[in-house]
């Protein structure tokens, strides 16, 4: 373990796990699932994200003509009564759109939930049995959000490869300081940018809100500061810090990301 291509490569696999953890595990990933309904399985797939330049599809692959269907929806959190939808067909599919015209277009940081409704012979099937809660966002330019997302990633892999060299051997100064760098450029400084694109608002953690992806991120940023600060001193206690830093860095980002994010207060 204290070869650095042995640790590279841990570094690697341990961050694109992370990654993908964080990324199912999330609020806007995708609610799939399959249905009987007439002797048919059904297969979907419904969006839990979608952007506020354009209503969210809502689209079920249904070849059979005889499977018919519908979406319930409202508004989110209410208690607003359902409204229903019809699926229109087009060829081998279902389809509708939320929120449906006339209704105007949704704010950025508004929500839907929805669920389907589908329908063969005398049959009926609903899907998922909680409804789909899904959030529109405003879109971000490309030159600020693919920086945003190399800096958070590569921040993380080098968080965790900072961490191996702590535990096992290795330089600490220089993976230090870039990781305390990523942190604060992908997470504080681009991060809250991202987001007032995103939700129209720069920063929605402690003191002004309970935002987890904001918090998450200056935990671990002041946990890096303070590596980076005991890593400036020397001494026995910075192999320590690192190790910290590393291991607060992977907690906080297995909290699945948007959770508790910004939302409409209808």
């Amino acid at each position: 373990m204290r070869r650095p291509a042995i640790q590279w490569a841990l570094a690697i696999l341990i961050t694109l796990t992370s990654a993908v953890w964080q990324r199912m595990s999330g609020p806007t990933y995708p609610v799939r699932g399959t249905v009987e309904v007439g002797g048919q399985s059904v297969r979907l797939r419904l969006d839990r994200s979608h952007s506020v330049s354009a209503r969210q599809p809502v689209v079920v692959k249904a070849p059979d003509a005889s499977l018919t269907g519908e979406v319930s929806w409202r508004r989110y959190p209410t208690q607003d009564p359902w409204q229903t939808l019809p699926l229109e067909r087009h060829g081998d599919e279902l389809r509708a759109e939320l929120p449906p015209e006339p209704l105007p277009l949704m704010p950025r940081a508004g929500k839907l939930e929805y669920q389907v409704r589908l329908r063969r012979g005398g049959d009926e099937a609903v899907f998922p049995a909680v409804p789909a809660v899904t959030r529109f966002k405003g879109d971000v330019r490309a030159e600020i959000l693919t920086p945003h997302i190399l800096a958070m990633f590569v921040g993380m892999l080098l968080s965790t490869r900072a961490g191996l060299a702590a535990a096992f051997g290795g330089r600490l100064r220089l993976v230090t300081w870039v990781t305390l760098g990523l942190r604060v450029a992908g997470g504080l400084i681009l991060g809250p940018v991202v987001q007032k694109y995103a939700f129209g608002a720069y920063w929605t953690g402690v003191p002004w809100g309970w935002d987890l992806t904001d918090n998450k991120t200056l935990v671990a940023a002041l946990a890096w500061a303070f590596a980076a600060w005991r890593v400036g001193k020397g001494g026995a206690g910075a192999r320590a810090a690192v190790g910290l830093a590393a291991v607060v860095t992977l907690v906080v980002f297995a909290i699945p990301h948007s959770v508790w994010g910004s939302e409409v207060k209808w």
